[in-house]
């Protein structure tokens, strides 16, 4: 819509005056804001100028040629709709013009209620691209604060408590026991361990997925999960879960980028354990397939409810969390694990029945098929949250 109105904005290029009034006329009734132009050359001045929500292009125009206006409008702004006029000897030209963005193209000569019809479609199509582009525009403010508030409220006071170790651990401040120094050196390696994964959190907000590719390395995939599992063993002996590893005896590696997978892993048989019940059991096992390999991981805890299985990977969702007591996360935990496991090429399965427990499974390709410029469109320039 035009800068200074609710109307929509309408511009007519066709070099015939007739063309030009019979339009104006049709959809004059339409409380459209309507300007013409009798030239390409004029009409793209007209657009770069105030920039209309829809633009009737005639294609056969003495010099700027409607075809060359349609390449230019793209450039000036894309959201714009552009209809072409053609008579029926030029509909190859029409093709054409909609292969190159056009909209639609209404052959000549056509009725007003065509008219109508085919420009009230076409500002539908305008209305729905600037709601889409306000909701982008929305979600990157939601990402920034998001990520404002995780590297400042969350990091600085870790930072705090992470300085104060080191000076203790120094004995600065008096000697230590053997035991109090293990305690310490212990608390000091999980708030490194946090440090880091806030980093990461902060990074997949804004990370460009080449980039990350670019950093991809050959792992270990049986030495990634265990050293998971040695991170996570404190929350499962709080909780008296006892864990299970099913591992083969060597695996091949694959192309990955280690930090964001140990996230995903950290997420997943954290997940587990959370709603695993107390001195309930977390079974993981890695298969090496030919073509892929997997990370399962199992738990008997409640479950999830089947309605809310198809939403679980959407940032910001929260089922509940069955035989838990309602507990919930932040609920950006699996969204941010499955953009990392889409980034590598792969997937994330899960299988749930409400009382009989959850399986997630990751699979990872091969690392010939993991290569930059593959994966999903979502994915082909940035995460977002």
């Amino acid at each position: 819509m035009n800068a200074v109105s609710s109307q929509y904005a309408v511009l007519i290029i066709d070099d015939e005056e007739i063309v030009r009034d019979s339009c104006t006329h049709m959809l004059v009734k339409q409380n459209y804001s309507i300007r013409t132009a009798s030239d390409g050359d004029t009409g793209l001045r007209m657009i770069e100028q105030s920039r209309p929500d829809l633009v009737l292009l005639d294609l056969k125009m003495p010099g700027l040629s409607g075809m060359e206006v349609l390449e230019r409008i793209n450039t000036v702004d894309s959201s714009i709709i552009t209809i072409v006029i053609t008579g029926y000897a030029s509909l190859s030209s029409a093709v054409e013009a909609m292969k190159k963005g056009a909209y639609d193209f209404l052959p000549k000569p056509f009725t007003p209620d065509e008219l109508r019809l085919v420009v009230g479609r076409g500002l539908e199509k305008r209305r729905l691209l600037l709601d889409a582009a306000a909701l982008r525009r929305e979600k990157q403010m939601i990402r920034d604060h998001f990520t404002s508030i995780v590297s400042h409220e969350l990091k600085t006071p870790l930072l705090s408590v992470q300085q104060n170790l080191y000076v203790i651990l120094e004995g600065i401040t008096g000697d230590l026991s053997p035991t109090q120094r293990d305690i310490l050196t212990r608390i000091k390696n999980r708030i490194d361990a946090l440090l880091g994964m806030i980093k990461t959190w902060v990074e997949l907000t804004s990370i460009d997925i080449k980039q990350l590719r670019e950093k991809f390395t050959p792992i270990d995939t049986p030495s990634l999960v265990a050293r998971a599992l040695e991170m996570l063993q404190p929350q499962a002996s709080a909780k008296g879960v006892h864990i299970q590893l099913q591992s083969p005896a060597s695996s091949e590696p694959r192309s990955g980028h280690e930090g964001t997978l140990l996230e995903v892993l950290l997420n997943i048989i954290g997940n587990a354990i959370k709603y695993s019940p107390v001195g309930g059991t977390v079974s993981v096992k890695i298969e090496d397939r030919i073509s892929d390999l997997r990370v399962s991981v199992s738990d008997n805890g409640g479950g999830i409810e089947e309605q809310d299985i198809p939403f679980i990977f959407d940032a910001f969702y929260q089922g509940k969390a069955l035989g838990t007591g309602g507990e919930l996360g932040s609920g950006l935990g699996l969204a941010i694990s499955s953009r990392i496991i889409r980034a590598h090429n792969g997937s994330i399965a899960v299988e749930s029945e409400p009382g009989k427990g959850s399986i997630f499974t990751v699979i990872l390709p091969r690392a010939a098929q993991t290569k930059a410029g593959d994966g999903d469109d979502e994915l082909s320039e940035r995460f977002v949250i």
